[in-house]
């Protein structure tokens, strides 16, 4: 597996996909999962050569000295030596879910050296959107017609009104999810084998993120953006995505129906009709 060293010493890993088309680097979600998860992203390895970064202390990348350096801002020269190991000017960039703030922060320091920029259901936290309760619960029930759907939804609720218990995310799980199968049982099971959880609980810790000036420089980013989100997501709603493809003066926004929050998984034909129209 491939591997590269980084300004404070730590050595990280990626992995490639596919030989055929230019790079382009994905940032992994989680936060902070092995990225693994990604698979082969539904079959864009065909179109594209994938590079799939694992976060530091992830993955098969080294556990930095400083636990302090997984602060999601800490990770921007990580992505920026990585750029250089690979001898691009420009990268085109996809970052999925909590490696959306990552690729935000990127796109404000480093704009010059992104070429298109693809952000998949992504998290809002790094610009400061605000997602209701009631937003969540209104795309919930879009499930209303699953026999999964009354213990889900009672648990949604609960979360939603603070009383969330040690088995919520898991109770709610399927409504990440466009079709709740073995498929996406197994995509939630592997989540606390791949992540690592000191890192996850230090990727948005104090200081990490200053939602206004990440909005200000995104308010100047020339690069074409791609903004997915999956119609079914209740972690990032239709509105919420629509809100972040405005922060940018280029951005196009897809919904992909019957979609979650991995729509790879839910339906690789729309995903990969979305991805590769834009990216060629």
């Amino acid at each position: 597996m491939p591997s590269f060293t980084v300004p404070d010493g730590t050595t990280l890993a990626y992995r490639v996909l596919g030989g055929d088309g230019p790079p382009l680097v994905c940032l992994p979600g989680g936060p902070m999962r092995d990225s693994a998860y990604l698979g082969e992203l539904g079959g864009l390895c065909a179109h594209r050569q994938l590079i799939m970064l694992d976060l530091r202390g992830t993955g098969r990348s080294e556990v930095p000295a400083d636990p302090s350096s997984y602060r999601c801002d800490r990770q921007v020269e990580d992505v920026e030596a990585l750029r250089e190991h690979l001898g691009l000017d420009r990268m085109d960039l996809l970052a999925h879910s909590a490696g959306a703030n990552l690729a935000a922060l990127y796109a404000g320091r480093h704009p010059e050296r992104l070429g298109k920029l693809v952000l998949l259901t992504p998290s809002v936290m790094g610009v400061g959107i605000t997602i209701t309760g009631e937003t969540r619960l209104d795309t919930a029930r879009l499930r209303r017609d699953e026999p999964w759907y009354p213990a889900a939804y009672a648990a949604l609720e609960a979360v939603v009104a603070g009383r969330a218990t040690a088995d919520s995310r898991q109770v709610i799980a399927p409504f990440l999810h466009g079709r709740w199968d073995d498929a996406a049982r197994a995509f939630e099971a592997a989540d606390d084998v791949q992540k690592n959880g000191e890192a996850a609980a230090g990727y948005a810790g104090e200081g990490a993120f200053d939602p206004d000036a990440t909005r200000t420089a995104l308010a100047g980013f020339e690069a074409p953006v791609l903004v997915l989100a999956g119609e079914y997501d209740v972690s990032v709603p239709q509105s919420a995505a629509a809100e972040y493809a405005g922060l940018f003066p280029h951005a196009r926004l897809v919904v992909q129906p019957g979609a979650g929050h991995a729509p790879w998984l839910d339906d690789a034909g729309r995903f990969l009709a979305a991805t590769t129209a834009f990216l060629s």
